[in-house]
């Protein structure tokens, strides 16, 4: 099991607004899709929070960008499993350690601060946006969890810069 992190965040280290808007990103000049496809083409599974999966059915209501692959929404809430989504709790944690899978934890920045806080994250791909946002929902949340990592690459997108990371003596 390899679990990466790709995500886009803001030079102040934001991943959203506080009302949940990711207007700051699309406003910001890229390149093709950022990288994004080159690293889909890797994952066999996603992992995200319920937060992230109810903002794309509202920004995306009719289309599940993500059919074809295995995706887990990690929530407390007991919910249906649909076609495209297996809802469960924190225990996947121990399933996919035993995984062989590529795993892409979407986010949020809790579902984040949880695969760090049990030493899941492999690698990180985080895209800077040239935006300052003063607040908003941090990439990182306080958490109990401290990791080296090593850069293994810098891309630049247009006016985004992708730091690519291994996590140093993971696990």
């Amino acid at each position: 099991m390899t679990v990466k992190l790709f995500i886009a965040a803001t030079l102040d280290g934001y991943i959203a607004t506080l009302d949940d808007s990711l207007q700051w990103l699309f406003d910001v000049e890229g390149e093709g899709d950022n990288g994004y496809g080159a690293f889909y083409e890797t994952i066999d599974t996603l992992v995200m929070g319920k937060k992230t999966y109810d903002w794309l059915l509202r920004e995306q209501p009719n289309d599940w960008a993500y059919t074809g692959k295995k995706c887990f929404v990690l929530t407390h809430q007991q919910l249906p499993d649909t076609d495209s989504v297996k809802f469960t709790d924190e225990k996947i944690l121990s399933e996919l350690t035993e995984s062989t899978e590529q795993i892409w934890v979407i986010g949020g920045g809790e579902i984040i601060k949880l695969f760090l806080e049990n030493h899941l994250v492999d690698e990180l791909q985080v895209t800077i946006a040239p935006v300052l946002l003063g607040t908003g929902k941090p990439l990182f949340p306080s958490g109990n969890y401290t990791e080296q990592l090593q850069l293994v690459s810098s891309k630049t997108y247009g006016q985004f810069v992708e730091l690519h990371y291994l996590v140093k003596n993971n696990h």
